[in-house]
């Protein structure tokens, strides 16, 4: 296996290692709005990813650091012909970060109520724009011999992206209720498992048509390979979730992220961006790779830094394990819970 291909399968793994986590980061954030009924419970939602959710994203930098050191043309490529949804992507990030820390300085409930809402947006949007932007990815789009993409943005929304933006916003909420459910106590706990049934209910039926239209059209063996764990580790997860069983199905669920998301790569291989104008135009592993000193040097780097930072974000995960609620938020009144913010 010569080194772009190594790169591919780590940036691949990079991405699939940000949906998993940041998926419930971003199903949490959109909980917010749909599973908790009071102030207070929102903050217990927030509180499961207090500790962890800027972690989360640096698997996002490092995949887009990453895509930037080992395939600049691909880089280049991508943020220019998809500069609309990746700075709305930008811009949201932004703000949620925000919000997260501003949320919290003033009592007013105008103010908290304020900041919540841009958390409940500022994860909706990028669940669904991930999707449409990856679904355009496989898909391909208008590239010409330059590598310079000719299509508008309005090319990016076809029925095939829409789809697949659906499918992560439904999938990233299925996984953010079972993480609600694995991390909570209470009353929360068990509307956690409720939502996490009808969203994985939903998740299933949309997944199965963008799969399967992924695998007809894009598809190799492989890809169908991943396409069978996601099934199964889907039904596995609604299944644990049923009998109460909380931590099979947040690892059922993940299971489900990295197989969607290892499929879409594994359809993708070797192409890293196909032009729907030429085959011949499309970016590949081969010609979209940095030099072969570039990616011996970043091997070296990833070899020695890569478990470091697992250890330690393992480590953060391992001491903010325990399970929170509502009679753990300072102030809480189990009178006042009862109404609605």
């Amino acid at each position: 296996m010569e080194l772009h291909d190594v790169w591919f399968v780590l940036i691949a793994v990079l991405w699939i290692g940000y949906f998993f986590l940041e998926g419930f980061d971003f199903g949490i954030g959109i909980l917010t709005r749909t599973l908790a009924r009071n102030t207070t419970e929102r903050r217990v939602l927030i509180n499961t990813i207090g500790p962890v959710w800027d972690g989360n994203e640096v698997w996002l930098l490092t995949a887009g650091g990453a895509t930037f050191a080992a395939f600049p043309d691909w880089y280049a490529t991508l943020f220019s012909g998809f500069y609309l949804p990746l700075l709305v992507i930008l811009v949201c990030l932004i703000v949620r970060g925000v919000a997260f820390e501003y949320r919290a300085k003033r009592p007013e409930p105008r103010w908290q109520r304020n900041w919540e809402q841009a958390i409940f947006w500022t994860s909706l949007l990028p669940s669904f724009l991930w999707g449409v932007a990856f679904a355009n990815i496989v898909r391909g789009v208008d590239i010409d011999a330059e590598k310079n993409v000719t299509g508008s943005v309005w090319d990016l929304l076809n029925p095939y992206a829409l789809l697949g933006g659906l499918v992560t916003l439904f999938l990233f909420v299925f996984h953010g209720s079972v993480f609600a459910a694995l991390k909570t106590v209470g009353d929360i706990r068990d509307r956690a498992r409720a939502s996490a049934l009808r969203t994985g209910l939903a998740t299933a039926a949309l997944a199965a048509v963008f799969l399967v239209w992924t695998q007809a059209d894009h598809g190799n063996g492989w890809s169908l390979a991943a396409l069978v764990i996601a099934v199964l580790a889907l039904a596995g997860a609604l299944a644990a979730n049923q009998v109460a069983r909380e931590g099979w199905a947040f690892v059922l669920s993940g299971a489900t992220v990295v197989a969607a998301v290892a499929m879409l790569f594994l359809s993708l291989f070797p192409d890293v961006m196909p032009s729907t104008l030429n085959p011949d135009w499309s970016l590949t592993v081969t010609n979209a790779a940095s030099s072969a000193y570039t990616l011996k040097l970043m091997t070296v780097v990833a070899v020695v830094f890569t478990p470091l930072v697992l250890l330690y974000q393992g480590w953060t995960y391992w001491v903010f394990r325990k399970r929170i609620g509502v009679q753990h938020i300072p102030g809480h009144d189990p009178a006042a819970a009862l109404d609605k913010a």
